[in-house]
């Protein structure tokens, strides 16, 4: 794999005289700093070999449209490994689930149902919040996460079902933190690399098997009555692997509304006139701030606007690196042909960067 021609139809490929491990060392240490050295040396479309694969990267917008719809390309074959190396869930299994749980979410948490969980989630923040006072030096991450975390989980998984007391949250705070931390390496490389890691692993994988008891005990007949984690528990085939699907519905639930959530708040708090009109919409719905409780409808939400658009704007300037399908048929993306069995890996993080639809790419303009 190390030596061989490069095939002149497809894209420049970089790689290292380590075998299997190839450019892993480096781009794990600072990927978009590699990638843009990538980009800047090779172009907008270039393939890093490293941990056994050929990842291809396409950074700019021609392409885009073809990873979206190309029939060449499947999501489910990129993403199994990595799940199951990260929650041990085995192919067989993946594929036999991934199809109906996927549609089971999607539709749970599309925007039309979110006004399902507005009450609960509100109840849980205002309850995790009312501690905090109204100043503070410390850290705004933690804060973010100290809050999120219980509000979240008591509304997708059951309030009481997860631990969220303070006496107990502290030793799941440390392997989940852990867990999350290396879940991008883990989910690519065996587990026997990363020691620590594994062993939160199995520490949150043994907590899980209480967490799905208690669900199945406490689930309900009526459906409008059921939690997130117990319409999974209904839909999932092999139900040995629920401590598994609720450690992945877990970190999916945190990984990305955690770091949002705060960069949203740093942006906003960053500029002055923004804070002010947030703060300005949010007493024209609510009245002015200081009421001992607000309830927010659907309704309150849609008026609201300028709040989603600092939200997608934060989405905009801190998206992840890369977002990834397998190449199941060879695919032209520019003047290349990606072979079969690569990673394609489609980079919101430049497209999101790209003057032509963004003049100062790196200001935050809601």
């Amino acid at each position: 794999v190390l030596f061989q021609l490069r095939n002149p139809s497809s894209p420049p490929c970089i790689r290292s005289w380590i075998p299997w491990f190839g450019a892993a060392f480096q781009f794990g240490k600072a990927p978009l700093e590699f990638i843009e050295q990538a980009r800047s040396k090779h172009g907008p479309v270039f393939t890093i070999f490293a941990l056994g694969k050929r990842f291809t990267f396409v950074t700019e917008e021609e392409g885009a449209e073809a990873f979206f719809k190309s029939k060449d390309l499947n999501f489910e074959q990129a993403v199994q490994q990595a799940v199951e190396n990260a929650v041990s869930v085995p192919a067989e299994s993946f594929y036999q689930n991934h199809s109906n749980l996927y549609s089971l979410i999607k539709g749970k948490m599309s925007p039309s149902n979110l006004h399902v969980f507005t009450g609960t989630l509100c109840e849980e923040l205002r309850e995790h919040m009312a501690h905090l006072g109204v100043e503070g030096t410390g850290d705004l991450n933690e804060l973010v996460r100290r809050v999120m975390y219980p509000a979240v989980v008591n509304t997708l998984f059951g309030k009481g079902i997860c631990p969220t007391g303070r006496s107990e949250i502290k030793e799941f705070e440390d392997h989940f933190q852990k867990y999350d931390e290396d879940f991008e390496y883990a989910s690519q490389m065996p587990e026997c690399f990363l020691r620590n890691w594994s062993k939160s692993k199995k520490w949150l994988l043994k907590l899980f098997e209480k967490v799905v008891s208690d669900a199945e005990r406490t689930n309900p007949s009526e459906t409008t009555s059921k939690t997130l984690l117990q319409h999974l528990l209904d839909n999932l085939q092999g139900k040995h692997l629920a401590p598994n699907y609720g450690l992945l519905m877990l970190w999916a639930s945190q990984a990305n509304a955690v770091p949002i959530a705060f960069w949203t708040l740093v942006f906003i708090l960053s500029y002055p006139s923004i804070y002010k009109k947030i703060m300005e919409d949010l007493a024209s719905v609510f009245g002015k701030a200081g009421k001992d409780k607000i309830e927010v409808s659907e309704e309150d939400l849609k008026k609201l606007l300028f709040i989603k658009w600092c939200t997608l704007e934060a989405i905009r300037l801190r998206s992840p690196g890369a977002i990834t399908k397998k190449v199941v048929n060879p695919i032209k993306i520019q003047n290349f042909t990606v072979p079969a069995g690569d990673m394609l890996m489609l980079s919101p993080y430049w497209l999101h960067r790209n003057p032509k639809y963004f003049p100062d790419p790196e200001m935050f303009k809601p």
